[in-house]
């Protein structure tokens, strides 16, 4: 056993007592550094970079190598996404009682930048456990292999979470697809999809809370070509492109590419 898969075995049997098996929901417990196990013995093998997959077959996703390397290089090269990040944990250090514990889940962390960022901003005042799972066994390995160290990752369907209940407190998911503004204006024009809003899924988030806010946060990056290239194979949105709106879009010497997101609240669930 190498001494990586080891320290990272060890972190994820600092926080064992949140995991709850999948399959028949009893407590698990790592065996030997090298799995989970539960009560009634269904076990889940650490891999070698330290994360578990809890999915009891596989899940084929487009979500690759290419994008999450591309989502990497943005995130961190131009901070494409760091007044995001800032605000999420401005929003957590408000909820939380300062120099306590915060027990963080990213529900669809990829591979683990806004996790790893939003922990950073909220240390020293919080002493972090953050952990993150997504159903894309790429993005996982990714994040596991950045941030491993210090953070615990997991393939697992957030519809069916391997948690114990009311073992977290926070709960978040970052970016989804509506959120790029910009980018839906180029690509789709006067179609159907550009008119897509916010508004149901808010609803229905609200619906789950017995307080609710909303807030809007708006900022514009220039990005320069490379810059614009690693966009596009970044996000979902242009995988119905055609291949010339993509290359009219990355031709471009630079471009100012406007971030507009809705950051939903919720406190106290119902």
């Amino acid at each position: 056993m190498t001494s990586t898969k080891r320290k990272r075995a060890e972190l994820l049997q600092s926080c064992q007592s949140v995991f709850r098996c999948p399959l028949c929901r009893s407590a698990m417990a790592v065996s030997q550094y090298r799995s989970l196990i539960c009560g009634q013995g269904h076990t889940f093998d650490i891999s070698k970079q330290g994360y578990v997959n809890f999915l009891n077959k596989s899940v084929k996703t487009r979500y690759d190598r290419q994008l999450f390397e591309a989502r990497r290089e943005l995130f961190d090269s131009r901070e494409f996404f760091a007044p995001v990040q800032k605000e999420i944990a401005a929003i957590i250090t408000h909820i939380q009682s300062p120099q306590t514990s915060a027990a963080i889940l990213d529900a669809g962390c990829g591979e683990g930048s806004h996790l790893a960022a939003v922990c950073k901003w909220l240390q020293p005042a919080f002493s972090v456990t953050g952990i993150g799972i997504d159903l894309s066994k790429e993005g996982v390995m990714h994040a596991a292999k950045a941030f491993g160290n210090h953070m615990v990752f997991a393939v697992a369907d957030v519809a069916d979470a391997p948690f114990a209940d009311s073992c977290f407190d926070v709960v978040m998911s970052v970016l989804s697809p509506w959120n790029y503004k910009e980018v839906r204006e180029f690509f789709f024009g006067d179609s159907p999809r550009l008119n897509d809003t916010a508004d149901s899924a808010a609803g229905r988030f609200q619906a789950g809370f017995q307080t609710f806010e909303r807030k809007r946060l708006c900022y514009t990056k220039t990005l320069a070509q490379p810059d614009l290239e690693r966009l596009v194979k970044m996000t979902p949105l242009t995988w119905k492109c055609t291949d010339d709106s993509i290359r009219r879009f990355i031709s471009r010497k630079e471009a100012a590419v406007t971030i507009d997101i809705d950051i939903l609240i919720g406190t106290d669930p119902l």
